[in-house]
């Protein structure tokens, strides 16, 4: 079993149309095109698990960029988003402008509460 990333997929992309391009290659256990939360629109990546991990390695060397409704598609092996750079463990200290506990330069001074960025 292996599960791999599709990204720069256009929007207008479907599951059944992706499912056809990867079976191709060997048997197709799942797709599932991310969609954004709020609008439902699909977010232009999508995962596709394979059975087989051989034919899943064939599939990427195939279709990695292949074009698909004019757009040039990224295929590689899906990483488990605790090993992504994004993923839970401090990523989240870039949007604050970082803690500052050791900066001199506001010892003693109240820090005013900040509306967050996004």
């Amino acid at each position: 079993m292996k599960n791999l990333y599709v990204g720069n997929l256009p929007h207008s992309t479907t599951e059944p149309e992706l499912r056809g391009l990867f079976e191709a290659h060997g048997a197709v256990e799942r797709v599932s095109i991310v969609t954004d939360r709020e609008t439902g629109r699909a977010r232009g990546f999508a995962f596709v698990e394979m059975t087989n991990a051989g034919e899943a390695d064939k599939a990427v060397a195939a279709l990695n960029g292949t074009d698909l409704g004019g757009r040039a598609l990224k295929i590689n092996e899906a990483k488990p988003k605790t090993d992504s750079p994004r993923g839970g463990g401090g990523g989240g200290k870039r949007f604050g402008g970082g803690g500052g506990g050791s900066r001199d330069d506001y010892q003693g001074h109240a820090r005013q509460p900040r509306e967050p960025r996004w």
